[in-house]
């Protein structure tokens, strides 16, 4: 059939077409629905997995890239692990036991000797943390800038980690006071490690605490 006698078909009445023509266009019917079904129902599916699957190649990536630098640097964090607990054990050391804090305290108190007259000096109680207590000592003190200065010197120079907080400094009002006299309220903050015993009895107390929790 030629396309002349093709065009002179009459699209409204399939009945009248041609065998062939007729076979013909049932199978290109088929074809383009074959592809419609196919476009729908295979591929759009198919790009929603590929998009996951490319989302998850991203990740993966990632976490490749972040694992691999670690790797490579774990030389390096051992090292820096080993100095980290190096200066740890250094910083343990120069902490005071349970039996040399008085003694500690006692220095403190003495360092203002000669240097300002101390009006307050009053250790609070203690506050225990992991494996470390802390003991504030509220202090008042009284004297000139330099004789301010000279005491606090003094207890940084002591060979026990004492802190200094909450400075306040006002102009002395006690008695024979001159202009230039000053006041100084501080809170002296020092620290002891708790021995093996203390840090039984604190991990046997936060246990009692949790299981406490849970009941109710």
């Amino acid at each position: 059939m030629t396309f002349d006698e093709l065009k002179q078909l009459d699209p409204k009445d399939p009945g009248r077409w041609p065998l062939a023509v007729r076979i013909g266009a049932i199978a290109l019917f088929f074809v383009l629905a074959s592809a419609l079904l196919l476009w729908f129902g295979v591929w759009n599916r198919s790009k929603d997995e590929l998009a996951r699957h490319e989302a998850d190649e991203v990740k993966l990536r990632a976490e490749f890239k972040e694992k691999h630098g670690k790797a490579v640097n774990l030389e390096l964090y051992k090292a820096q692990l080993v100095e980290i607990e190096r200066n740890f054990g250094a910083m343990l050391r120069s902490l005071p036991n349970r039996t040399e804090m008085q003694g500690l305290i006692q220095d403190i108190s003495q360092s203002g000797n000669g240097v300002v007259q101390e009006q307050l000096f009053q250790p609070q109680g203690e506050v225990l943390h992991d494996f470390y207590a802390e003991q504030p000592i509220r202090i008042r003190v009284a004297g000139n800038y330099h004789e301010l200065a000279g005491f606090v010197s003094s207890v940084a120079d002591l060979p026990r980690i004492v802190t200094m907080h909450d400075v306040a400094i006002t102009t002395s009002t006690g008695r024979g006071a001159s202009g230039n006299d000053l006041q100084m309220d501080v809170t002296a903050r020092t620290y002891r490690y708790l021995d093996d015993e203390e840090q039984a009895q604190k991990a046997q107390q936060k246990k009692a605490e949790s299981n406490n929790r849970k009941r109710r």
